[in-house]
């Protein structure tokens, strides 16, 4: 029996796929029947519903006035006291929950809330909608995390300041800094500050998951309160996601039900070990599992800059979900920068625009490589296709590029392939040289050959010169291991044919083995 093939690709499952592929989209379609019962429905409430909500913000907003009244628009030195925090705690939290039910929430509580002292932060997800707020006035109005911007918006900006927010500035370049600062000194005041509400998400999903905590709640070291949202409704009117309805159609939507049920458990605080205050990520993990078993829901490793990632798959024509790669786990894994993905994203999209799904298959790749399927290119395209289905994502392709092209396209494998082309060895590959090679280890036409060729040459001179090779080379990564490759496979099969016995011995692998132990591992979780 022959022996098989190991390739030089790593494994590890924390690269494989995360069991929700994509929490930021949310296809709500409604039904026949579902249509007409919010419109007869809507008739009737979202008028009255309309004018009890006007009716409770002016009555709020007077109130909001009198607590803010000459307290500083921006960056509050010391925490309100006396009347202001009464008023706070009694008439604002009584009219945001008139609020709430005047949109039509029915809000069920689980749970007791701790105090400020036994956990001053609350840790809440998921968080799926706009409709989130609503925990804020639940839990007495603690402080949250807001932009500094919104406090100047007319009428809401008011009501913002009454819950003294920490704020994150986007023209400070230190203000990550300084707010995971702010939180800290205030969750260690011993009381004095309320609470502060952390979405630790950072941004919307679909509630199939929870996706990677920010640390910021979880830099200071104190007391976290995990607190969960449901929202068990037969029609999901609330979520609002990076794919899915707009805001002004979900509000109207959930004006036209009856009424809209939200619940709110507040689990026992996590009281971090001394492992995790000194790891905030490893607190932020913790808490989230936490919270993963409590919700029976998977978690998985995507971030708000898989967001990013889809918007600008979305801007190259590709379809949303190909941006989505867990960035913040395959960055990290694989030493990638936020550039350096897109960059990369760009050059797929290159290759996938024409594809059906977004998704590269051989004959799309053989193009792009002006090459024809031969093994070798075979090969090469399974290293990529880490899943088997004949495809290559975006995914695959960037930690293809990066563990495969990227190490193999060193300075020696360069040379190595350069002289593979120069025959005659006078540092210059003619259109001669390079057409025998391809002919014979790939089976490139004349046509295809003198296309690459003149690609390479830079400079039109008809030759292709060393510098020329390597600018290509580093510029089409792919091309390095595709040469090493087509020597490894050449190596192989002269190894088969004198020590087959030998050779499958030692490079051969049971159908049982776990994939994830190969040797050419070198990132370990």
């Amino acid at each position: 029996m022959s022996p098989q093939r190991v390739f030089a690709l790593p494994r590890q499952q924390s690269l494989l796929l995360p069991a929700v592929l994509n929490p930021f989209v949310q296809d709500a379609k409604l039904t026949r029947r579902e249509k007409i019962k919010c419109f007869l429905l809507g008739i009737v409430l979202v008028p009255l519903r309309s004018i009890f909500m006007i009716l409770v913000l002016m009555v709020t907003w007077p109130v909001a006035a009198l607590i803010t009244f000459k307290r500083p628009l921006k960056g509050d030195v010391k925490p309100m006291t006396g009347w202001r925090r009464f008023l706070c705690r009694t008439a604002m939290v009584f009219l945001g929950r008139m609020y709430f039910f005047g949109m039509g929430f029915r809000v069920v509580v689980k749970g007791k809330q701790a105090s400020s002292a036994e956990a001053p932060i609350l840790a809440v997800a998921p968080h799926s909608t706009f409709f989130d707020a609503i925990v804020c006035v639940v839990a007495g109005l603690p402080s949250t995390v807001s932009r500094s911007e919104t406090l100047a918006t007319p009428i809401f900006g008011r009501f913002l300041r009454c819950l003294q927010p920490v704020l994150v500035s986007r023209k400070d370049p230190d203000s990550r800094k300084n707010t995971i600062l702010e939180i800290s000194n205030r969750a260690k005041s011993g009381g004095r500050w309320p609470q502060v509400l952390i979405f630790p998400e950072g941004t919307c999903t679909n509630r199939s998951c929870l996706i990677t905590f920010k640390q910021g709640a979880f830099v200071p070291g104190v007391p976290v309160q995990p607190v969960l949202l449901r929202y068990p409704n037969k029609l999901d009117t609330v979520t609002w996601t990076w794919q899915g309805l707009k805001a002004a159609k979900l509000l109207l939507l959930t004006m036209c039900q009856l009424y809209t049920t939200v619940e709110i458990e507040f689990l026992p605080p996590h009281v971090p070990t001394e492992e995790e205050k000194k790891n905030a990520n490893k607190f932020a993990q913790s808490v989230r599992s936490v919270m993963a078993e409590s919700l029976r829901i998977p978690v998985t490793d995507h971030t708000f800059e898989d967001c990013r990632l889809m918007i600008s798959a979305g801007e190259l024509t590709l379809p949303m979900e190909a941006g989505l790669v867990e960035f913040t786990k395959i960055s990290r894994k694989l030493d990638l920068k936020w550039d350096n993905v897109k960059k990369e994203l760009e050059h797929f999209a290159a290759i996938a625009c024409s594809c059906k799904g977004g998704r590269i298959r051989i004959e799309e790749f053989a193009s792009f490589l002006k090459l024809p399927i031969s093994p070798v290119l075979q090969e090469l395209f399974a290293l990529f296709d880490r899943d088997g289905d004949g495809t290559i994502d975006f995914r695959e392709y960037v930690i293809g590029v990066t563990v495969l092209c990227r190490p193999a396209n060193t300075e020696e494998v360069i040379q190595t392939a350069f002289k593979l082309f120069d025959i005659d060895e006078d540092n210059n590959i003619t259109p001669e040289e390079f057409a025998g090679l391809l002919r014979s280890a790939l089976g490139v036409c004349d046509l295809e050959v003198s296309k690459l060729f003149n690609e390479i040459d830079a400079d039109g001179s008809g030759h292709i010169t060393y510098d020329e090779f390597r600018s290509f080379a580093l510029t089409h990564p792919e091309y390095a291991k595709l040469f090493t490759t087509y020597v490894e496979l050449q190596r192989y099969q002269g190894l088969q044919g004198e020590e087959a016995d030998s050779f499958s011995n030692c490079y051969t692998y049971s159908p049982g083995e776990n994939e994830e132990d190969s040797n050419s591992d070198k990132k370990d979780d």
